[in-house]
């Protein structure tokens, strides 16, 4: 399926996706967030697509390969390691 159309509702925290096939998804964006990511660095990239580009939320949250993507976009050293 592809998405024709993405927009963020910041009032109730959604993101509205019209598809190809006339369909419309809603992904809550608390939900997805508290599903995969683990740390900060990784909420800050999936709030980077949410204001950004939606359409590619959207498609993460369908495809099913979000911790994959979050790990290959978020590198990060712990503080303590950096002591």
């Amino acid at each position: 399926m592809k998405i024709k159309e993405a927009k963020f509702d910041m009032d109730s925290n959604y993101v509205y996706a019209a598809l190809d096939s006339g369909d419309i998804i809603f992904v809550d964006c608390d939900a997805f967030e508290r599903a995969y990511a683990e740390n900060m660095y990784q909420r800050s990239e999936l709030d980077y697509l949410i204001y950004n580009d939606p359409a590619s939320y959207v498609q993460l949250a369908m495809d099913g390969d979000t911790r994959e993507y979050l790990q290959r976009a978020t590198q990060y050293t712990r503080l303590n390691d950096l002591r």
